[in-house]
């Protein structure tokens, strides 16, 4: 079943494109038509795709790897910002840092040093220096949470990029593509989707239209480590059942000796009165005789 519908994408909006003069000829295979100098993008191949996209999502959430959300418009990163955070993937909604994946642990280092000036904080360390040395650090602690606080938890390179305007952001979209990270996009019909792995043809200025697509893709998303964390559990389950299996037989076996050693104890007092049954009648055959 389809994830959205004709219907819900044309009241968001999905379906205006850019002026005429502004478009880029590679997206003419989403273009439904022209009116009043605008293009319309098919909203049919939007469906198609957001579907398409979707299951990638699910799929790389399933696995365990983080997909990083890419959005630096005004009116679209507080939306963004709180899809992202729903499924506990990592976002960047303010400057893109140039060479954040292509030099990766630069980037990894400055999240450190944030972490650093928190474990001053909290053992007491601050109390030591100065009043200027203080309001420094806290400057560069404010500064560094606001460009990378998002991404504290990024240990590694993402898995993926979706991305809200490739046009905007193609400095995140080529670094992408050098380290071969599959790249999901709201391609507007200004935009080149030459470079982009999952295109999503619609209106990537609107707030309305963005919210649709990533309610959906973020639902899938979620669906995918709902059913990681199922399978998680299965397999731990699976790995306790051989473990109790070896306990089951070593008791079985253990009230099997226990059941022989009783058998001779119950013996051993039947013994001694069939020896004085014989002795009982040795006497009356002697008599007898």
């Amino acid at each position: 079943m389809s994830r959205t519908n004709f219907e819900t994408l044309l009241e968001a909006g999905c379906h205006f494109g850019h002026l005429k003069r502004k478009w880029n000829p590679a997206m003419a295979p989403y273009i439904f038509m022209e009116r009043n100098g605008i293009h319309i993008i098919d909203l049919n191949k939007t469906v198609a795709k957001i579907d398409s996209a979707a299951e990638a999502l699910k799929q790389i959430a399933k696995s365990g790897k983080k997909i990083l959300f890419v959005a630096t418009k005004k009116q679209i990163k507080e939306i963004v910002a709180a899809k992202a955070t729903s499924v506990g993937m990592p976002y960047v909604i303010e400057r893109w840092p140039g060479g954040m994946l292509t030099n990766f642990p630069t980037i990894r280092k400055a999240v450190k040093k944030m972490a650093n000036i928190d474990k001053l904080t909290a053992d007491g360390t601050f109390s030591n220096l100065s009043k200027r040395e203080i309001l420094q650090i806290s400057r560069q602690r404010a500064k560094l949470e606001k460009n990378l606080g998002s991404i504290a938890d990024l240990t590694r390179l993402p898995a993926a990029l979706f991305i809200v305007d490739v046009y905007k952001e193609n400095i995140a979209v080529r670094e992408a593509n050098r380290l071969g990270i599959p790249v999901f996009g709201i391609v507007d019909t200004n935009s080149d989707p030459s470079n982009i792995d999952f295109v999503i043809p619609a209106n990537d200025d609107a707030a309305k239209s963005v919210e649709i697509i990533l309610d959906a893709c973020c639902s899938a998303i979620n669906e995918g480590i709902e059913e990681r964390k199922v399978e998680k559990a299965d397999a731990e389950a699976a790995a306790q059942q051989p473990d109790e299996a070896p306990k089951m037989r070593h008791r079985s076996q253990k009230a099997r000796v226990e059941s022989k050693e009783e058998v001779p104890a119950n013996d051993a007092p039947e013994q001694p009165a069939a020896k004085e049954a014989e002795a009982a009648n040795e006497p009356a055959a002697e008599s007898a005789e």
